[in-house]
């Protein structure tokens, strides 16, 4: 799994600011398998010669950290196909990454401690204990937020169906988007299965790593359920990858009447450091201020839905 098809795709439809968070991944995820073997050759370990522990924990580190952030990047793509077709969305499409952001970057600190502690073969049974329940937790986690993504995505399709929206960008994206999360979903279970078995390391007991849960001794669980799902899952966002199919601009939206409009871009007088710093924890923080843009014919649209009119642009 290389790191070039995702960048050269995300350059290539200019949309590296829409699904960057892949291409970043993709190079986790290369460092990862690269790490893991050189791993696979270097694995005697002892006190004095720490590097194949280090080298071990790294590829456990990058391998993991990068599903969470595949499943922020859909809700990205989520939030950006509700800002294009706004009159159909849930919840305003500025609010999903906020939601769901915040979600992420909490999963994505417990699970780097939880992996860490559990890669690390000389940790106490306590802190084995500990990784094993943080683990847990965030797979917990990850599922219930990929339900609730599940529920908001068919809410959507449903609400553009009987709106009669043809767009195509809306329905090979929202497949996309259904097919990427059941992989991710997929993967989860193995993962809780995984950790809910005999996880406890003991390097010095061989009969205790033998009453090890059978997907941690065998290669052949990781290579199926996680290595092969995490590269169908960077192959169809190359093959269908939301640039080829949404305005370059996210200030362009569609119209009830099937028409593409521009909405007034405010400008955005946060510093540069502010900028970095809202991405950094998810948008979060330091956010932009007045960047609700009222829509005439979607409040127009809100409106007649209650009366059970249709209002036509």
């Amino acid at each position: 799994m290389g790191a070039g098809d995702p960048v050269l795709y995300s350059l290539r439809y200019k949309a590296f600011r829409l699904i960057g968070l892949h291409s970043v991944c993709a190079v986790l995820f290369t460092l990862g398998f690269a790490f893991r073997e050189y791993a696979s050759y270097h694995y005697i370990y002892t006190g004095a010669k720490g590097t194949p522990l280090i080298i071990f924990i790294l590829s456990q580190v990058f391998i993991n950290v990068c599903p969470p952030l595949l499943e922020l990047s859909n809700y990205h793509v989520l939030g950006r196909i509700f800002g294009y077709v706004p009159h159909c969305a849930p919840i305003p499409a500025s609010r999903v990454m906020l939601t769901f952001g915040g979600l992420m970057g909490l999963v994505e600190t417990l699970n780097a401690v939880g992996v860490a502690l559990s890669a690390n073969p000389s940790a106490s049974p306590g802190q084995q204990k500990l990784a094993s329940n943080l683990l847990i937790a965030v797979l917990v986690i990850q599922l219930g937020v990929i339900a609730t993504f599940f529920c908001m995505a068919a809410i959507f399709h449903m609400r553009c169906i009987k709106a009669a929206v043809q767009a195509k960008a809306v329905k090979t994206l929202l497949i996309t988007l259904y097919m990427s999360m059941a992989l991710i979903f997929i993967r989860c279970i193995y993962r809780l299965v995984e950790h809910t078995g005999n996880t406890k390391i003991d390097i010095t007991d061989m009969e205790a790593l033998k009453s090890l849960s059978p997907l941690l001794r065998y290669e052949v669980f990781f290579y199926i359920f996680e290595a092969t799902l995490m590269f169908l899952n960077s192959a169809i966002w190359n093959v269908w990858n939301p640039g080829r199919f949404l305005p370059s601009s996210p200030h362009t939206y569609l119209a009830q009447d099937g028409t593409e409009a521009t909405v007034e871009v405010i400008p955005d007088g946060r510093s540069l450091l502010a900028k970095i710093a809202n991405v950094l924890t998810f948008g979060l923080l330091f956010r932009r201020k007045n960047t609700t843009v009222i829509f005439e014919e979607l409040a127009a649209y809100d409106r007649s839905e209650q009366a059970g009119v249709q209002v036509h642009k």
